[in-house]
């Protein structure tokens, strides 16, 4: 009888434990939903910052519509054995593109006196006359760097930085002697009709006036203003 009741009991309590195994005592636990943060689209269109950009009016200087210049110039032309002596010139420009130009040059000097001259006391290699200086260039020129120039906050200036090269002659000594040009220069556009120039140049050139022939190089420096025509 005991022992009936013993199986009764373990039948009764294995019945229990497995009908809590099965019993839906535990809660549904739902996976948290993602929110979907629109702040975040808008703030990421909208600028954190609202600029207050004030815009400034710049004055540009405009060019007539003319392809010619016509000025002259002042400055220093150094020949060899003669020292730095004033020279003056005038200049007439063709511009043939916007990059290219071509341009005459006819200029003056005077030479002064050699290391001879001044080291001998009274010996003159040349005459008065024979001491002036003529020559005259005709270059081709290019336009390297074209650029503008910005005077204060409301102000600027079209620029160039071009270089040049060509032929000519020079005429001192009682003789004329072909020479060859090259150089560069700056050009600045004050106005609608007017323009500075700032030039170095060289002017290669053989000359026998201290005895035997040989090649010199003159430079020359010069400003001078331009008029377009």
């Amino acid at each position: 009888m005991e022992s009936r009741l013993r199986v009764l009991l373990l039948i009764v309590c294995a019945f229990a434990l497995g009908g809590c195994s099965m019993w839906p005592f535990h809660r549904k636990h739902h996976a948290p939903q993602t929110l979907v943060d629109t702040t975040a689209d808008e703030s990421s269109t909208a600028p954190v910052v609202e600029p207050q950009v004030t815009r400034r009016k710049v004055h540009t200087q405009k060019i007539r519509n003319s392809n010619f210049e016509f000025g002259g110039s002042l400055g220093l032309l150094n020949v060899e054995d003669f020292g730095s002596n004033g020279v003056g010139q005038a200049r007439l420009v063709y511009h043939i593109t916007e990059d290219f130009f071509a341009e005459g040059i006819y200029g003056e000097s005077r030479l002064g006196l050699t290391s001879y001259e001044r080291l001998s006391g009274g010996a003159r290699l040349l005459t008065d006359a024979q001491r002036k200086v003529r020559f005259y260039t005709l270059d081709m020129g290019y336009d390297v760097f074209p650029g503008e120039v910005y005077v204060g906050k409301r102000r600027t200036f079209n620029s160039a930085l071009y270089v040049v090269g060509g032929v000519g002659g020079t005429r001192f000594g009682g003789d004329t002697r072909f020479t060859v040009t090259v150089g560069a220069g700056y050009r600045l556009v004050l106005n609608d009709w007017m323009a500075a120039h700032l030039d170095i140049r060289d002017h290669l050139l053989d000359t026998d006036v201290l005895g035997s022939m040989r090649k010199t190089n003159n430079l020359e420096s010069t400003l001078g203003v331009t008029v377009f025509f």
